[in-house]
């Protein structure tokens, strides 16, 4: 594969060849580029290629600029895809338009190559982050669900749990940035059951002291594979591992905090993290109902959980439905032994 093959790939829209020749010397040496001197054309191609960012007239026969970039967010391969106009429409109410049809940014004619070359430059940095963000939360899920094979649960938990957490946070005054950072983090809650013999982990029946013990080393494990940073998601991944265990009257493990002293990460995934397992069949036990899992974090406020904190879950039920339509398990059947 060429280096040349690797560069981000750019659409260039214009109906005046003279435009789009000036665009090709000011781009063709750092980028791979596709022109269209149409609407129809610029959408075809759009479909067929992806570009990696598209620049685009307004005045143009046909179909405009701003119907050609209504089209490109109206459909689900191309509506990631930034646009920029590039265009002789210089009035607010022009730029208004032009960012209410879905465009990312406005750049004037005559164009300035500097300016177009950081335009671009800029929002392919922005399209790259929002991909290393995306495989960043799959790579998390995917850690998570490793030690969720082992503990006989499947990767939806994990997920679903996350996006309780994430509702939680934003209920307890998360900002959004920061109920974000804990949805990605959420997922790697009991990474540290990787460490767990299987005899342990997947045992039927109750737990020997000795090995509830090694069960509960999970929590350190975790927080070990995981890590001290610093700070941003995979600190708060490690804080998570190490305190989603613990209960607000001081019961919990590894360390026995209570109250405040939990991390608000921790009494959030803890509340989570219990709600889903309750909600999910397990090959030891049946799913419980809505009505059942609440009553049991209503009645464990103030032991298990934060009490101001199961208040806003149950706040926040008509979200956790929503979560729990969209990440539903396929249909099984209940344990025989539970079924009844």
């Amino acid at each position: 594969m060429s280096m040349t093959s690797n560069r981000p790939l750019i659409l260039a829209v214009d109906d005046e060849a003279s435009n789009l020749q000036l665009l090709r010397q000011i781009l063709q040496d750092h980028y791979r580029l596709l022109f269209a001197k149409d609407g129809a054309r610029a959408l075809e191609l759009a479909n067929k290629e992806k570009p990696d960012l598209i620049l685009l007239d307004v005045m143009m026969p046909g179909m405009n600029g701003y119907e050609v970039c209504a089209a490109l967010k109206a459909n689900p391969l191309t509506a990631p895809i930034p646009v920029i106009f590039v265009t002789a429409l210089s009035d607010t109410a022009d730029e208004l338009e032009g960012f209410e049809a879905g465009a990312v940014d406005y750049i004037t004619k005559p164009v300035s190559p500097p300016v177009v070359r950081a335009r671009v430059r800029t929002h392919l940095s922005l399209v790259r982050m929002e991909e290393l963000k995306a495989s960043r939360l799959a790579i998390v899920q995917r850690l998570g669900l490793a030690a969720e094979y082992k503990d006989n649960e499947t990767g939806l938990h994990v997920i679903r749990m996350s996006h309780f957490a994430q509702i939680l946070g934003l209920a307890a005054g998360m900002t959004e940035q920061e109920a974000d950072d804990l949805l990605h983090a959420a997922p790697m809650h009991d990474v540290g059951k990787i460490g767990i013999p299987d005899r342990i982990l997947q045992k039927a029946g109750p737990l020997d002291p000795e090995e509830w013990k090694v069960m509960q080393s999970h929590a350190t494990i975790g927080a070990e594979i995981i890590g001290e940073h610093g700070d941003g998601m995979l600190q708060l991944a490690h804080q998570i591992a190490l305190t989603h265990h613990e209960k607000y009257d001081g019961s919990g493990y590894p360390n026995g905090l209570a109250g405040e002293a939990i991390p608000l990460t921790g009494r959030i995934v803890a509340i989570a993290d219990v709600f889903d397992a309750l909600t999910s069949i397990r090959p030891y036990k049946r799913a419980w109902s809505e009505e059942e899992a609440v009553d049991y974090l209503v009645q464990q406020k103030g032991k298990h959980f934060d009490p101001a904190l199961v208040d806003l879950f149950v706040a926040q039920l008509p979200a956790i439905r929503t979560v729990r339509v969209r990440w539903a398990e396929a249909p099984a059947e209940a344990p025989a032994a539970l079924a009844a």
